[in-house]
């Protein structure tokens, strides 16, 4: 069984949908205890990243994922929240950066507009440098034709760091497509959305 964490943050029925097509088990799910208990976990999110961090903290969510020791799984704001910071802050805020939850060791920054590389980051992009050794995540997506393509949209990206396991280029900031740490991943693009071969990563980690 995996539990889809709801916290008030979107694209959480576009993640049930894609697990219903792989006949997978799960449960839209705010409770501790239930989250717990399940096999695996995903942490979506479409928003802003300091509401969803703080809509994670009023339920007392955030200490609960972090003490999780089975594969999680984050995805774009959800993984951005798992980073150690995020530029993201709330509107009207005085801060510069909110505190991420730290287990990802990277930086949520925004993207500089310029003229080839428009921001948000929308539709489709290629990730690279897989590391295929250290993550079983992109198994078989080279035997895909488009199994390198991805869906994206995002003004705001994680940094470069050593728990990088993709990677991505937009303009000319190359930035973090996959993280991984122990037992939890992340993906800034959207496997919900990316066809065969994000409903093969998503198998992959339903497999873990």
């Amino acid at each position: 069984m995996i539990a889809i964490i709801d916290y008030g943050c979107g694209n959480i029925r576009s993640v049930a949908n894609a697990l219903e097509r792989l006949d997978c088990q799960h449960v839209l799910t705010g409770d501790a205890a239930l989250i717990r208990s399940c096999d695996k976990v995903i942490l979506p999110g479409v928003g802003n990243d300091a509401e969803a961090l703080q809509n994670l903290r009023l339920k007392g969510l955030d200490r609960v994922i972090k003490e999780l020791r089975k594969p999680v799984l984050g995805i774009c704001v959800g993984m951005q929240i798992m980073c150690r910071d995020s530029e993201e802050v709330a509107a009207g805020s005085p801060e510069r950066t909110v505190q991420g939850l730290g287990i990802f060791d990277s930086h949520v920054r925004r993207f500089p507009t310029c003229a080839d590389a428009k921001v948000p980051h929308m539709g489709w992009n290629c990730i690279g440098n897989l590391n295929l050794g250290k993550c079983r995540l992109f198994e078989g997506l080279d035997s895909l034709k488009y199994g390198r393509y991805m869906y994206f949209v995002h003004s705001y990206y994680p940094t470069l760091c050593q728990d990088t396991i993709a990677t991505c280029r937009h303009g000319d900031i190359l930035f973090s497509a996959a993280l991984k740490y122990e037992n939890f991943y992340g993906t800034q693009f959207h496997p919900e959305k990316s066809g065969e071969a994000g409903e093969r990563l998503l198998k992959n980690f339903i497999e873990l």
